[in-house]
């Protein structure tokens, strides 16, 4: 099946495994929460357990370092997306409002970004992405 959107999730490659994860999670969860439309139906197993709802299409995971997550960031707001962002201050923060202050302390061009996600038309998508690896 041929999406007319993409999402895309950028991951600076030099973090811990464990942070890696972190990220992709509330990365993902910003665009659950941008675009409810993209929230599939919920699943259901024979013995008939019902299981929560999931993003309904492929989510595709890109490997970066800061600088290339950074120029993918200007070329997200350049083509007016806006993405979810996750910086390295977040990592300190212990609850959602903290994390906010952290975002907010920072100059966007200062940002010490670890991970950005953004849903848009695949063409856009691939833009922005564009010359970025598949993360290993």
């Amino acid at each position: 099946m041929q999406f007319d959107t993409k999402i895309a999730v950028v991951i600076r490659t030099d973090l811990q495994a464990w942070q890696k994860l972190n990220v992709a999670s509330f990365l993902t969860s910003g665009i659950a929460a941008a675009f409810p439309d993209c929230i599939g139906e919920a699943y259901e197993d024979a013995s008939g357990t019902r299981y929560q709802a999931l993003i309904g299409q492929p989510i595709l995971i890109y490997g970066a370092d800061g600088g290339a997550l950074s120029r993918a960031l200007d070329r997200a707001l350049a083509r007016n997306v806006v993405p979810a962002v996750y910086t390295e201050d977040m990592f300190k923060t212990t609850h959602d409002a903290a994390n906010r202050e952290a975002v907010k302390a920072v100059a966007r061009t200062e940002l010490n970004l670890v991970g950005i996600a953004m849903r848009a038309d695949r063409k856009v998508i691939d833009k922005i992405v564009d010359g970025l690896k598949f993360h290993s």
